[in-house]
């Protein structure tokens, strides 16, 4: 007769206890399967490569950079000190490609202007460009970027046409590097990648971490090297 009311007085008890189990084995499953997910995580986010036709070097070049820029983009314009660096102390191609995004006011028509000073010298173009990159704090909408280019036009002897672009033949070669990023499967600006005639290592690889550039350098060109043949004995030695 007492023993459903002594039941019922353990039945609360046994209910915590039951409950407390159940706690602490999810807590086990939860922390099993988060140890799980780090341990076979996704590497550091990275492009996703669609077409790598354009991930090479030019021929006769061993290993080069290929970068894709926004001329008003300002993490573009941190990177590239560092990039014109390395490619003068490497002496390896710098192969820029244009990438104006859209959210930027003046960035294609500076892409047109730097175009139009590769026809004079492809060096001119690219001091061009870097004076964009290094000025670009003080350009403010096209109207600046046009007072800044007809400056840079004159402290460099060019005078510049009425009209830079008349045909649209330079517009569509930066449309056509936009066009070659979105195959690529570009996203965001500065998109740079070490890339090598190798056939030992990755052929390409995407400088997400800006500090190890020289360092990823030093692969693509250790990865290229020329094979040493053997060493050939002298006689009587």
């Amino acid at each position: 007769m007492h023993r459903p009311i002594a039941l019922a007085h353990r039945l609360p008890a046994l209910s915590q206890r039951i409950s407390l189990f159940a706690s602490l084995a999810a807590a086990v499953l939860l922390a099993a399967s988060a140890g799980a997910h780090a341990q076979f995580a996704a590497p550091s986010p990275g492009t996703q490569v669609h077409d790598a036709t354009a991930l090479r070097p030019p021929l006769g070049a061993r290993v080069a950079i290929v970068e894709f820029e926004d001329m008003e983009c300002p993490d573009c314009a941190r990177a590239n000190p560092l990039l014109k660096e390395a490619a003068g102390k490497y002496k390896i191609p710098w192969l820029r490609h244009d990438f104006p995004l859209p959210m930027h006011a003046w960035s294609f028509n500076a892409a047109v202007n730097a175009r139009w000073f590769d026809t004079k010298s492809k060096a001119l173009g690219d001091e061009y460009r870097d004076q964009v990159f290094a000025n670009q704090p003080t350009i403010y909408g096209i109207e600046g970027l046009q007072r800044f280019t007809d400056n840079f036009a004159k402290s460099h002897g060019v005078a510049l046409p009425f009209a830079i672009d008349p045909q649209g033949k330079l517009a569509a070669d930066v449309k056509a590097d936009y066009a070659l990023g979105q195959r690529i499967g570009i996203e965001h600006t500065p998109t740079i990648w070490v890339v090598s005639a190798t056939t030992k290592g990755a052929p390409f690889v995407e400088v997400v971490d800006r500090s190890k550039l020289y360092q990823l350098i030093d692969q693509a060109l250790a990865d290229t090297a020329p094979a040493k043949g053997p060493v050939k004995k002298v006689a009587g030695k």
